[in-house]
């Protein structure tokens, strides 16, 4: 068992570290290789067709009532979570996008109290206070600050986060009644439905024939290794941790931004990213972490004397 439990966190830190750098690799071919629809394109087609592979050895069938509630997570979850964080992404500083992604589970436990009828305890009101204000301030941060932030990438962001932190919710019920790879399968199909429109006419205008070895090493990295191995580990790991480990984690993805942008700004002279790193940035980071650990965190027991 304590291997399993082992295993887990081991997965964990993969999945996270595997998002943490994937900020900074994707930005890296993003407009100049590819355009953020056509990149988007390329990863729901791709990880979706790596889904539905090993959904063929699931026999599993989907209540038809079901498949309204699929729909609405394929356009939450995949279409439009994805579409807002590469165009996000693509306008913004990876730091930026790494620290405000972190208010997923803030958005989560909101939507979950009105959706669900969640009880929101004080640690949960107090973090949901302070996680707020923290990514407020750093989209706001994004419209006069150096470097490479901006204010339309931050809220692109930020949408992002809201419609996965929705999705979320959403998908919650589902996850109980079938199996995940069913669900998350049949979420890619109907986002591929959703996304097809945006970015159908960007894959056609991409000039794949300009791609260098980098361009594609990215893309399938953002393809094996962010969307299909990163799920996949998150998946195994829930079997052995809590939901609320496993969120925790999520920590992870700016620690590792600032270090991958740290390396590219001091070490291989991408002095673009240079000025990505102040105390503004750093405080931001801090009260968006502290209020998902506050929202993260199991109210003690209360024992009998």
């Amino acid at each position: 068992m304590k291997n399993n439990i082992l295993r887990a966190h081991l997965a964990l830190l993969g999945a996270n570290v595997i998002y943490g750098a994937n900020y900074l690799i994707a930005k890296g071919i993003m407009p100049d290789k590819i355009g953020p629809s056509a990149f988007v394109f390329l990863r729901i087609v791709g990880a979706g067709l790596l889904f539905w592979f090993i959904k063929l050895f699931i026999k599993e069938k989907v209540d038809i009532k079901d498949f309204p509630r699929l729909i609405l997570c394929g356009l939450l979850g995949v279409a439009a979570n994805q579409l807002f964080f590469f165009h996000g992404l693509n306008l913004t500083s990876p730091i930026d996008a790494s620290i405000i992604i972190t208010a997923v589970p803030i958005v989560a436990v909101v939507f979950g109290s009105i959706l669900l009828k969640e009880e929101i305890t004080k640690n949960k009101l107090l973090g949901i206070t302070i996680g707020g204000i923290g990514a407020v301030l750093l989209i706001a941060y994004g419209n006069q600050s150096e470097g490479t932030s901006s204010l339309l990438g931050n809220l692109f962001v930020f949408i992002n986060a809201i419609a996965f932190g929705l999705y979320l919710v959403l998908v919650k019920p589902l996850m109980k009644k079938y199996n995940s790879i069913t669900i998350v399968s049949w979420v890619f199909f109907f986002g591929f439905v959703c996304m097809f429109p945006f970015g159908i006419a960007d894959i056609i205008d991409t000039d794949f024939s300009a791609f260098t070895t980098q361009t594609y090493l990215a893309v399938a990295f953002v393809i094996i290794g962010t969307t299909f191995l990163a799920y996949l580990f998150n998946t195994y790991a829930l079997n052995y941790v809590s939901p609320s480990v496993t969120g925790s984690y999520i920590y992870l993805q700016p620690v590792v931004s600032f270090i991958m942008v740290s390396i590219y700004a001091y070490v291989l002279g991408y002095s673009e990213y240079a000025q990505d790193i102040n105390p503004v940035k750093i405080t931001s980071c801090f009260l968006v972490i502290i209020g998902v650990y506050l929202i993260s965190k199991t109210p003690k027991k209360k024992t009998l004397l």
